[in-house]
């Protein structure tokens, strides 16, 4: 079993996760910014303030990158960065932030792929309705112009939205999440429905200013895994079985229209007069075509007689360890879609800390890497078109809800000195990279 040539080795993170300086350099107020800043969301009251002090240090964290051999770095610009207030005066301190980040990258033979939306929207657009205001994606339209323009004669691969299902659905619905809300049904398909709209201007405006762009979104799911020969057809028709129940977390609300230019009809039935009214000509925008897909996968769900026995494999947030899962997720959503997959997210979190050794030993990560990617292998061997895979993450940095218990990272940071030490497995990954996985 083997890949391309051309597979993309790399490892990807977030703006609010890693960068800090929170409020420097003209920088606005996103919605994590306000969220963190209240009492009672996060865990042990952590902020991404600071975080990996990324925004300073970005030139030793590329070493590192360079030191693990990635081909590629996955990231994301804050828009608040980028414009204060999410719409108007461009801010040129973040201009020129992402400007030397990109430079630095390519200096480096590091390819950039960039997410243009990975949950943090500013503040004051926020207060103006967020993503239920119809006039979001007119904001999101003039936010990627100004990416476009700035940054598309250096970055060919960009992601317009990163799991929308998640920022949508704890955000919105759950209220877990940045900004907190709690939702009835009918909201959040606005919400959601706008996030499409969003999209599908990105999308065009990136092939107006960029025509040689490859454009794609990445999308969060939990793949059903078939547990004999006999569940392959059943697991397809449950994965893509959508209806109103749980809509938010399928992979059809989100990429049906995309691909298809429609929306799942068991799902439009089931919302009857909830589902909101889309034009002929949205729709049309939305379903512009796009050049990949991005998936996240971490867990998946078992299609057949399977029961889960106690104290089986999981990882630090308790999620189950199913390396059937990027195998299926990749081959079931290549076999609806036709189109080119990248991994955009995997990875797993441990309890890593720095030994008497000085270094980071993290055995059950290596083994976690090498059973998912000898799933992504198989893939690719049965005639999956997989181009790449971005471990998620770089470094360890602030998980959200979590706040910075979990370690997920190739880099262990040192959050009180900012020391990044290179972990067992950001070796063994680069041992992977330089034979292009034929030691998995």
């Amino acid at each position: 079993m083997t890949l391309t040539k051309n597979f993309v080795w790399g490892a990807a993170t977030a703006s609010y996760q890693i960068e800090g300086g929170w409020n420097q350099d003209g920088k606005g107020p996103n919605i994590w910014d306000e969220f963190t800043h209240q009492k009672g969301h996060i865990l042990y009251e952590a902020n991404g303030d600071v975080a990996c002090d990324h925004y300073n240090r970005f030139k030793e964290d590329i070493k590192l990158m360079k030191q693990v051999g990635l081909k590629a770095y996955r990231f994301s610009v804050s828009w608040s960065r980028i414009i204060p207030d999410g719409i108007g005066k461009i801010n040129q301190a973040g201009i020129d932030f992402y400007t030397k980040l990109i430079d630095e990258l390519i200096k480096n033979d590091i390819e950039p792929f960039m997410t243009i939306y990975h949950w943090d929207l500013p503040y004051a657009l926020h207060l103006k309705g967020g993503w239920l205001n119809p006039e979001s994606p007119d904001w999101f339209e003039y936010y990627t112009k100004v990416i476009a323009q700035t940054f598309g004669k250096k970055v060919k691969y960009f992601i317009t939205f990163n799991e929308p299902s998640v920022f949508i659905g704890l955000g919105y619905e759950l209220g877990s999440h940045a900004p907190g809300l709690k939702l009835q049904t009918k909201e959040v398909l606005i919400a959601a429905t706008n996030v499409l709209k969003a999209h599908g201007r990105a999308v065009s405006v990136l092939r107006e200013l960029n025509p040689k762009a490859q454009v794609g979104i990445t999308l969060a799911t939990q793949p059903q895994i078939p547990v004999t020969k006999k569940d392959e057809e059943n697991a397809y028709k449950t994965y893509f079985n959508e209806g109103l129940a749980g809509f938010i977390w399928g992979m059809p609300f989100w990429v049906d229209p995309i691909v298809f230019g429609k929306f799942p009809k068991k799902l439009v039935r089931e919302a009857k007069d909830c589902f909101p009214k889309i034009t002929k000509k949205e729709m049309e925008s939305i379903g512009q075509k796009i050049d990949f897909i991005g998936i996240n996968i971490y867990e998946g769900r078992y299609n057949g007689n399977f029961v889960r026995k106690p104290g089986y494999p999981h990882n630090e947030l308790g999620w189950d360890i199913f390396p059937e899962a990027l195998k299926w997720g990749i081959k079931l959503n290549y076999k609806r879609y036709n189109l080119p997959i990248y991994i955009t997210e995997n990875g797993i979190t441990c309890h890593d800390w720095v030994s008497l050794d000085g270094k980071v030993h993290d055995p059950n990560r290596i083994d976690f890497l090498q059973r998912y990617l000898k799933g992504l292998k198989e893939a690719a061997d049965e005639g999956a078109d997989v181009r790449g895979y971005f471990y998620w993450s770089l470094m360890d940095n602030f998980e959200w809800a979590m706040g910075y218990n979990p370690r997920f990272g190739l880099i262990h940071v040192d959050y009180e000195t900012q020391k990044r030490t290179l972990k067992d497995s950001a070796f063994w990954y680069k041992n992977v990279i330089e034979s292009n996985g034929k030691n998995i």
